[in-house]
């Protein structure tokens, strides 16, 4: 039975703490009586207890299936927040020095009753807090989950790739395979910019540095006995086409060609070839058309969509009330029907586009002042600018465009802050303002606003829908796209990021998402008050 008292469950306010299991069959139980009380959750198998004194410690390779599976049912036990690593460095033969961890462990539990073990572990770790034993037994059946279908030999130099953006659980499983399948090195290929083009939302993936910086974090961590060499790569094969000492290449039942193509390279150039390691895909719990089917960085990022993506400025220039989000994006990015959405849900919407049509009006100095630049050769037939014919000039050529903006870009903003001022003196005045504007990016606009949220689609699927919806040939499409702000700039300068690129029901879910965070954080702040 569970034996973690009310005592001892009141003092724990750790964030991170450390299981030692002995009893795989127990881990359900031990996660969901751990998970309230830490968010970060260090494994330690106790695969000395589940052996006789008297046996060899097997080689790491035979724990590969047990881990791979622990990972993969964590997700059913316990949430996405706890972060769950594996230690591998304990399964090393031989492996009786001091255990280091990156970050501090406040507590130990234990899913059996192995106080030996666990003053050890406290005694590395320097905590004074005693075991919390989760159970009184001391009977141990890792034993039984030794994988003997695999060959358990181990080799000096291990070699794997990927994109490894925001590691998930199968990124663990598949680099903590290869780090019990090597004994001395382990060189990894992370795919830059150059590669990641074809991905989902590749504008949302971190850059390479951050992503190495992170991977190298997550294996010292799990083994710091190894040399990690963990290198960008341009291409498919990194390393492997120039390494002579490489042994052994990890790779997913989806990349297998990819390994196979290594040795066919690595053989046309006199290098040895390598053992190939296939692991499984982990497959995803979630179906509905637009994630993947596997564990993947893209569902991630298609997570991340519609949720805080960064925290906003100070804005103390900015009244509280109303708060003004900046609603930007390339076109063709969906910006005017997010704005619908934001609108139904109560947000009071300005479309700078609208604005426009009001200071391109007849009797306007904005008016007047585009006429005298571009000549009467844009003027229709009952004395307003047509912009059909405005457009070709302007987007053929960036002076021209750049002398347009610097027109209508000043008396675009001074309307719109004439609206907001008189918003303002209401009674009632409106909670929240959205200023849908594409050029709020590239004019500056954005310090008028208390954060941005931002559409993005992929360039090709923009250009799709400039040829539809303005008739437009590809060319022309391709030169309305190339004067916008591209994606990787939008991201970097928004605060919550939409895509259109799916179903409009999975793009009102994003909407949905982020205005009920907003009006969440919103209360919090009068609340303050």
């Amino acid at each position: 039975a569970f034996i973690i008292s009310r005592n001892q469950s009141s003092r724990m306010a750790s964030s991170t703490g450390l299981l030692v299991v002995s009893n795989i069959k127990h881990l359900g139980k031990s996660l969901r009586a751990i998970e309230k009380y830490v968010n970060s959750l260090y494994i330690h198998l106790n695969v000395a207890g589940s052996t006789s004194t008297t046996s060899p410690v097997p080689p790491p390779p035979v724990w590969g299936r047990l881990i791979s599976q622990l990972y993969a049912n964590s997700s059913s036990y316990v949430g996405k927040q706890l972060d769950l690593r594996v230690l591998v460095s304990p399964l090393r033969p031989g492996a009786n020095g001091s255990l280091k961890l990156r970050q501090p462990v406040d507590l130990i539990f234990s899913d059996a009753h192995h106080p030996e073990l666990c003053d050890r572990l406290r005694a590395d770790l320097n905590i004074s807090k005693p075991t919390i034993f989760l159970d009184d037994s001391v009977i141990s059946d890792l034993s039984a989950q030794q994988d003997d279908t695999q060959p358990p030999k181990v080799y000096p130099s291990v070699v794997l790739g990927g994109t490894f953006d925001r590691i998930h659980l199968g990124h663990k499983i598949f680099l903590t395979q290869a780090v019990l399948r090597t004994c001395k090195r382990l060189v990894v290929g992370v795919t830059t910019s150059a590669m990641t083009k074809g991905k989902t939302l590749p504008d949302l993936i971190l850059p390479v540095e951050e992503r190495i910086a992170r991977l190298r974090e997550f294996l010292v961590d799990i083994d710091d006995t190894l040399q990690y060499e963990i290198v960008p790569i341009d291409d498919p094969f990194g390393p492997t086409q120039v390494d002579p000492d490489l042994d052994m290449i990890v790779v997913s039942a989806e990349t297998l060609r990819g390994g196979q193509k290594v040795n066919e390279v690595r053989s046309a150039k006199q290098l040895r070839e390598l053992e190939i390691f296939v692991i499984d895909i982990v497959e995803s719990n979630v179906h509905d058309g637009i994630h993947e089917t596997k564990v993947s960085s893209s569902n991630t990022r298609i997570d991340l969509l519609g949720t805080r993506w960064r925290r906003p400025e100070p804005r103390p220039q900015l009244p509280p009330r109303p708060y003004i989000i900046g609603l930007t994006g390339g076109i063709a990015s969906g910006k005017s029907k997010m704005g619908e959405r934001l609108a139904n849900m109560g947000a009071h919407v300005i479309d700078c586009d609208k604005v426009a049509h009001d200071v391109y009006e007849p009797g306007q100095l904005c008016y007047t002042r585009i006429v005298q630049h571009f000549g009467q050769g844009i003027v229709s037939d009952d004395g307003r600018i047509d912009r059909s014919k405005l457009g070709p000039l302007v987007f053929a050529d960036p002076k021209q465009l750049q002398a347009l903006n610097g027109i209508v870009w000043p008396e675009l903003i001074a309307e719109v802050n004439r609206r907001l001022d008189a918003l303002r003196s209401q009674a009632d005045v409106p909670r929240v303002v959205v200023l849908e504007a594409a050029v709020l990016l590239r004019a500056g606009w954005e310090t008028n606003c208390h954060e941005v949220w931002s559409m993005i689609v992929p360039p090709d699927e923009a250009v799709r829908r400039i040829i539809e919806r303005n008739k437009l040939s590809e060319v022309e499409a391709q030169k309305r796209l190339a004067s916008q702000v591209p994606n990787s700039e939008i991201v970097a300068k928004s605060h919550v990021i939409f895509s259109s690129q799916w179903d409009h029901e999975f793009t009102q879910k994003q909407a949905e998402r982020a205005w009920k965070m907003l009006t969440k954080e919103l209360d919090s702040y009068q609340s303050s008050l």
